[in-house]
């Protein structure tokens, strides 16, 4: 059975999420505590060999990958960004403050936090809760947001090979989405992923394994 092992990396800190300002498909550069997690992130990762790298095609992703690629002492990775994995987008609401939006988005569901709206309804709720809410409708339903980060998985599947290990680097919502729903409860998904946070895949034929989530020590 082919195996492939990913290291899921959430993005460094941007202005956007120092700001606390809704960050899916719109962007904002790498603060320079950002830069310095990335950096510790590559530290962290420069032990193992990749055999692929892969980012959201969203600056903040691609600037991060570049640092760890950049310290990893296997000089020759192929890199790809690829939308497949950015960010759930969040239509009208990309760049309001988050706090706001959330309570605007669970507030009528008796949820005015998004941790709130995580523990009582999950977080594809919190998509559909947006989606409903947004005058334009533009905001990414479950079923649009796990379409194309199937596609992204599927993507992974083909392009490597049994005992690969793969780089990805994508986004807070991402992670927790991915984690919720094939992690079998056993990570906190009501806690955020940290920015440079790794969090460990494992892809089969069969499916996906969570064998960690948003750590910031040792990596193996």
């Amino acid at each position: 059975m082919k195996t492939i092992t990913v290291y899921l990396v959430r993005h460094g800190q941007t202005f956007f999420n120092k700001y606390n300002r809704m960050q899916g498909w719109s962007d904002s550069p790498l603060t320079e505590a950002g830069i310095q997690g990335a950096e510790d992130a590559a530290e962290r990762l420069r032990h193992l060999t990749f055999t692929h790298a892969y980012s959201s095609d969203t600056t903040r992703a691609m600037r991060t990958c570049e640092i760890i690629l950049g310290k990893n002492m296997n000089t020759t990775v192929p890199y790809h960004p690829t939308p497949l994995f950015r960010e759930v987008f969040y239509g009208y609401f990309e760049g309001a403050d988050s706090a706001q939006t959330w309570y605007q988005v669970g507030a009528p569901h008796g949820a005015p936090t998004f941790s709130k709206i995580v523990a009582q309804y999950g977080i594809d709720a919190s998509k559909q809760f947006m989606h409903d809410i947004d005058p334009f409708h533009d905001a990414e339903t479950a079923p649009q947001y796990w379409t194309r980060i199937g596609k992204g998985f599927k993507m992974l599947r083909e392009e490597n090979i049994n005992g690969d290990n793969v780089l990805l680097v994508s986004h807070g919502t991402t992670i927790r989405s991915i984690v919720e729903k094939f992690g079998q409860g056993k990570f906190d998904t009501t806690v955020a992923p940290r920015n440079a946070s790794v969090t460990k895949l494992q892809l089969t034929a069969e499916g996906i394994t969570v064998l960690y989530y948003n750590r910031l020590d040792k990596i193996d």
